[in-house]
């Protein structure tokens, strides 16, 4: 079986260019899906090495993941601002503190994701943060962003 595209009034066969370039948007999209999968996959592993953290399935990863960026973009940045005094008076470990929070409200926002306790939240925010980081560098390589 062959697949086709119209092309205007005739039916021209889809064929794998070689030269083929994602323009920028098509890049940046495709950087974004990535991200979003590897720090789904980031949250269930990290579910193999703290005990206390517990997600449902891969579907309720991919909603956990988006909704903590939403969280990380939106609220850390006002959490970190109204604690800048806290912050530095700890020489930057209250941020450490941040993350598990807003790791803590994520998992009180959305059922089948769970976190027992405070430390869960922080050492599994610690541990999201590595092995998201880890995964990146394995699978994006050295990017550039500029």
């Amino acid at each position: 079986m062959r697949l086709t595209a119209s092309a205007g009034a005739s039916r021209v066969p889809f064929e794998f260019n070689p030269d083929y370039t994602p323009t920028g948007d098509q890049e940046l999209f495709m950087t974004v899906l990535l991200t979003w999968l590897v720090n789904a996959l980031a949250l269930l592993i990290i579910t193999y090495i703290v005990p206390s953290i517990h997600i449902r399935s891969f579907g309720t990863a991919l909603i956990v993941a988006l909704v903590l960026g939403l969280i990380n973009a939106v609220l850390r940045p006002v959490l970190i601002l109204l604690t800048l005094p806290v912050t530095i008076l700890t020489l930057g470990l209250f941020i450490l503190v941040v993350n598990a929070l807003c790791f803590w409200l994520c998992a009180s926002l959305l059922k089948g994701f769970e976190v027992s306790g405070f430390w869960s939240a922080f050492f599994g925010s610690i541990l999201y943060s590595i092995v998201s980081w880890l995964l990146s560098a394995l699978i994006f390589g050295n990017r550039s962003f500029g």
